[in-house]
């Protein structure tokens, strides 16, 4: 055992071996009946090769589709998340009266359960009896059919997402804000620089690698997004609200294993591909030690 280790090697076997069994064995598990016929239909499993994938990809289904909006809603909500967080963000780490409280405000949709703020969310956004249409008669305004619609449906399943997850960014980015040396901005009000020339020179680059992170955990959660949009609409009006996640579980659902797993397969390439991305652009400029 090397001197210079707090603990040995081998205490690291059971972690590995249960992270083995409940992880990686299923992985590859699912992955070799992605290749197959399996369903809830016949007791018998045959070597398909491609054919699930060709399912997938062939445009025969909407599976396509399902993958466009999977990639919509991690790109809008991602950006979404960021520059709302960011501004709340810069605007509670001023000197703001009760600022412990707005924080712990703008907080608190964050531990919030998906599911549960679905639910909460489909009985405000309902057409007729919705808090939200209700406030509008008031104004005389005829509020819009915000989860059966077809065209604003996904909007609003977005915009839930984004209402939930900007509180947990923003508190990411209050503590990259707050670490950012105050001297920095003292030099710049010397020299006369503006507070948007602060923020683009300053602020933007040293809070980079908080962005970063932010990032990242926006991405994945984008591209695993199932809780709130099976709350909300279940896939619906029809297919316009259907992700990737939703898909598979509705393809289990329905016996389609085969097809389930090949949908899961192809997810796991795509997280693993963007994350080993991700994590190459955050440590390209680490020094080696």
């Amino acid at each position: 055992m090397n001197r210079n280790k707090m603990y040995p090697t081998y205490f690291a076997f059971g972690a590995l071996l249960l992270y083995s069994v409940l992880f990686v064995l299923p992985s590859i598990l699912g992955i070799g009946y992605s290749f197959t016929d399996w369903s809830a239909f016949t007791n018998e499993v045959n070597f398909i090769g491609m054919e699930n994938f060709r399912i997938i990809f062939s445009g025969e289904e909407n599976y396509l589709l399902f993958l466009g909006n999977t990639i919509k809603f991690t790109f809008v909500t991602t950006i979404a998340k960021t520059v709302i967080g960011l501004g709340l963000a810069l605007l509670l780490t001023k000197k703001v009266l009760a600022i412990n409280f707005h924080r712990t405000v703008m907080y608190i949709p964050g531990i919030l359960s998906p599911l549960i703020a679905g639910m909460v969310f489909r009985s405000i956004l309902h057409p007729r009896d919705g808090l939200l249409n209700s406030f509008l008669r008031v104004f005389g305004i005829e509020g819009p059919r915000w989860l059966s619609d077809p065209n604003i449906a996904f909007w609003s399943v977005m915009g839930v997402d984004t209402w939930r997850g900007i509180g947990f960014i923003m508190v990411i980015l209050i503590a990259g804000l707050m670490a950012i040396d105050t001297t920095y901005y003292e030099a710049a009000d010397i020299d006369g620089a503006s507070g948007w020339q602060k923020f683009w020179t300053i602020t933007v680059p040293l809070l980079m690698p908080t962005l970063m992170v932010t990032t990242v955990l926006n991405i994945l959660h984008g591209l695993r997004v199932f809780d709130i949009v099976f709350a909300l609409t279940n896939g619906g009006p029809g297919f316009t609200t259907e992700v990737l996640y939703t898909s598979i579980f509705r393809e289990f659902g329905i016996g389609r294993y085969g097809v389930g797993t090949a949908l899961s397969s192809i997810m796991f390439v795509v997280m693993s591909g963007v994350g080993f991305f991700i994590i190459r652009v955050m440590t390209r400029n680490e020094e080696v030690d």
